[in-house]
């Protein structure tokens, strides 16, 4: 396929829409799934996507209604276009790789690379070779085991995975790390909700959400912090028609004004084809980026005021006296932050923010939901322990209609974790894990994303097996990645399609061709399924109904077996042959290792699956005091010196993680063009600017070294004051490998100080 050329670079910017999904939608899904595949094959894709005896859809880890309550067509614009991509019909083959070298490929654009469909068997680049060339299975898994063997130390090799990982490879790949004998487990989350899950541990004593559906829907009001359902997690939307049509609030609160947060049109609704759909936010809070610590110390703040007005009337004095600790120090801090920071740093006016807190005031249940836009910035953990503070205050954890939802971005991320995907599992999944296979598994903490990069750049680590995903474009400080990931003497990728990462090899490098989650998996015993979690902890079953793209792919289930089988042997005696015939011998010893899957084939076996337990709704809180705890949160903003912008990076509608489905961004009126920088008209107008000036976009940090993406679109867009926003993975090379978030240690993507300059180079395509 490799005819498909990437669009002309002809940008063309329309004002942002004010309502999102509706027709359009569903013409733009099929419009995409008609130009991968056939009808039928389309047809096969949309009405298993997220049924019971389905697939789960492989994009969001939004969760899915009871099975008795979901529509026949359970699925958004997005989902639709990301399991089409899945089921294409084009091949890249042997040929394709014969024609172009891994130089060509490299110059190509994510786009392009993503369009030429699914790979078809394994492929391999030797020592000094320019293409990749056909290599047995048995070869490429003799190779990678030879090279894991090879090293000084288990702790030289890193096993990376993302969130598409099923729940039974995700186990079987940390058992098979462990076993091997090194907790270098390096995952997506580590590059998002890293921040959640460390301010939540700490303060509830679990490191991810409490609430369910049910709960979002019966809500008196939902936060929605720092991020865009209409883009990322459609679906989200129609949870939150519920909680209107059911007479809750939603409060929108983000620098950019997101269509979906306007106005949702239902597409299975006759009030959002013919009608004018529902307005979701009843507030929206154009907050600067970075200041939502503000926020919440501020809202903090008030009801504290409120309740020494009204004592008795406003905290939930009987919560907090048996369910929490820490609350003195934090009521003596919290008064005292200024008005005059707050204002700063949020960007908002005293009286929008005591409108938000009147309508705190008139609601019982309240749910705070957050994704990337708190979490990847230096303060992010200290902003959602804040979050938590807020909560705790009128009892809003642990009963129904509230509590904390952070929104997982991808499929099985919450699951993979869940499994064991980390670097620093307690001793207790450690203990458990030893107990059942029979060996002990170091102890000794392993290494992140980010500390992953750095040890490849320093030699330190030598060997990289990423499991689905698109390592170097999901990273942050590209040419230090990528030359990092040069470093290594072995770099292997368990994908389904081509990607930049395939591109950005070692010494040796490896392709090795899976089945999707649409794909039907015939192993020995027969027919087999796969589980995944969802963002509020359900797990449930997920069938591919699709025949497999070659019949040269193995599973990723099977992919990591056999590599443990060749690189371990048979110590420690693990039966990997075993758990490749028959997935329900792995579910069998999740059973006996991960609390909760107690029975884990009955259950899973069951329509919709099973709801994994959450202590936090019984007010049991795994905390060192055993109670939720309240923090103190020293107040800080990001700084942004004259002259210079805060920026933050995100996907367009055409996109999934990093790979762009079209060079279109519907909802924000863009169109032909992903080098585009939105800023607010008077920030353009104050730094000298007019819309459609070409720019490069120019950060230096701490290290003086300069980091440069060229020539980009400036557009005027009604952005926060001070802000700026641009496409990833394209401005992932201003992202400094070390500015992390303090504790989570994750990139802060969210908050990166540009200046814009006019562009030293054009004509380059957008």
């Amino acid at each position: 396929m490799s005819g498909i050329e990437d669009p002309g670079d002809e940008l063309t910017v329309t004002p942002p829409k004010r309502w999102a999904t509706g027709v359009p939608a569903v013409t733009h899904a099929l419009e995409y799934a008609l130009g991968q595949t056939t009808v039928r094959r389309t047809a096969l894709t949309l009405l298993n996507i997220n049924q019971a005896n389905g697939f789960d859809c492989p994009g969001c880890a939004w969760p899915e209604p009871a099975p008795d309550q979901r529509h026949r067509n359970e699925y958004c614009e997005n989902g639709a276009k990301h399991i089409s991509d899945e089921a294409t019909s084009r091949r890249v083959t042997a040929e394709f790789f014969r024609r172009h070298s891994i130089a060509e490929l490299g110059a190509k654009s994510d786009y392009w690379l993503n369009q030429q469909g699914r790979l078809t068997e394994p492929m391999i680049k030797r020592p000094g070779a320019g293409h990749y060339e056909p290599v047995g299975w048995d070869e490429a898994f003799d190779v990678l085991a030879g090279e894991l063997r090879r090293l000084d130390s288990p702790d030289e090799a890193l096993f990376y995975t993302s969130g598409r990982l099923n729940n039974e490879a995700a186990f079987l790949l940390q058992l098979f790390a462990r076993a091997y004998g090194t907790n270098n487990l390096p995952d997506c989350s580590n590059m998002c909700h890293e921040s959640s899950g460390s301010a939540l541990t700490e303060t509830l004593g679990i490191g991810k959400g409490s609430v369910s559906l049910d709960d979002l829907h019966t809500a008196d009001l939902v936060f929605v912090v720092g991020q865009n359902p209409g883009t990322n997690h459609p679906r989200m939307l129609t949870a939150l028609e519920e909680t209107k049509r059911n007479g809750g609030g939603v409060i929108a609160v983000n620098p950019l004004p997101e269509a979906g947060l306007i106005r949702f049109k239902h597409p299975q609704k006759a009030r959002g084809v013919l009608g004018r759909g529902t307005a979701i936010a009843d507030q929206f809070l154009q907050i600067r980026p970075g200041g939502d610590l503000a926020l919440f110390q501020a809202l903090n703040r008030l009801l504290l005021e409120a309740e020494d007005e009204r004592p008795g009337t406003v905290l939930d004095h009987a919560f907090i006296g048996a369910h929490t600790t820490g609350f003195t120090d934090f009521a003596d801090h919290a008064r005292k932050v200024p008005w005059d920071d707050i204002l700063t740093a949020t960007g908002l006016t005293r009286e929008e923010i005591e409108r938000v807190h009147d309508r705190v005031l008139e609601s019982r249940k309240i749910i705070v939901c957050w994704a990337m836009g708190l979490t990847q910035h230096k303060h992010g953990v200290p902003t959602i322990r804040e979050v938590v503070n807020f909560l705790l205050l009128r009892g809003n954890i642990g009963r129904p209609g509230a509590g904390v939802c952070p929104v997982r971005g991808h499929s099985n991320v919450q699951g993979d974790r869940t499994m064991g995907i980390w670097e620093r599992m307690p001793q207790s999944f450690l203990d458990a894990l030893g107990r059942e296979f029979g060996f002990t598994p170091p102890a000794r903490h392993g290494l992140d994303s980010v500390d992953g990069i750095r040890a490849m750049r320093d030699g330190r680590a030598k060997v990289f097996l990423g499991v689905a995903g698109n390592f170097v474009r999901a990273t942050p400080d590209s040419h230090v990645t990528e030359e990092a990931m040069r470093r290594c003497r072995l770099t292997a990728h368990i994908s389904t399609k081509l990607n930049r990462s395939h591109t950005v090899c070692g010494d040796i490098a490896l392709i090795l061709p899976t089945l999707g989650r649409s794909d039907r998996d015939i192993q020995a015993s027969g027919e087999q399924f796969v589980t995944v979690e969802d963002s509020m902890s359900e797990v449930h079953a997920s069938r591919g109904r699709l025949e497999p793209a070659s019949p040269h792919l193995l599973s990723e289930v099977a992919v990591i077996s056999r590599l443990a089988r060749r690189t371990l042997g048979q110590t420690p005696d693990i039966p990997w042959e075993e758990f490749e015939a028959d997935y329900g011998a792995v579910r069998d010893r999740i059973s006996r290792v991960v609390p909760g899957f107690e029975d884990f084939n009955a259950r899973v076996s069951r329509p919709g699956g099973f709801r994994l337990p959450n202590p936090v709704n019984r007010r049991v809180f795994r905390t060192p005091s055993g109670k939720a705890v309240f923090t103190v949160n020293e107040f800080t903003m990001p700084h942004i010196p004259e002259g210079h912008l805060l920026l933050q990076t995100l996907r367009s509608h055409d996109q999934w993680n990093t790979v762009p489905y079209a060079m279109d961004d519907r909802y924000r009126g863009i169109r032909n063009a992903r080098r585009v920088v939105l800023v607010n008209p008077d920030d353009l107008a104050a730094l000298g600017f007019a819309d459609r000036d070409r720019v490069d976009l120019v950060t230096v940090w701490h290290d003086g070294r300069e980091r440069r993406a060229e020539d980009f679109r400036v557009v005027a867009y009604p952005a926060s004051r001070g802000s700026a926003a641009a496409y990833y993975p394209e401005t992932n090379v201003l992202v400094p490998l070390d500015s992390v978030a303090d504790i989570s240690n994750t990139p802060t993507s969210k908050g990166v100080l540009i200046r814009l300059e006019p562009a030293r180079a054009a004509g380059r395509a957008g």
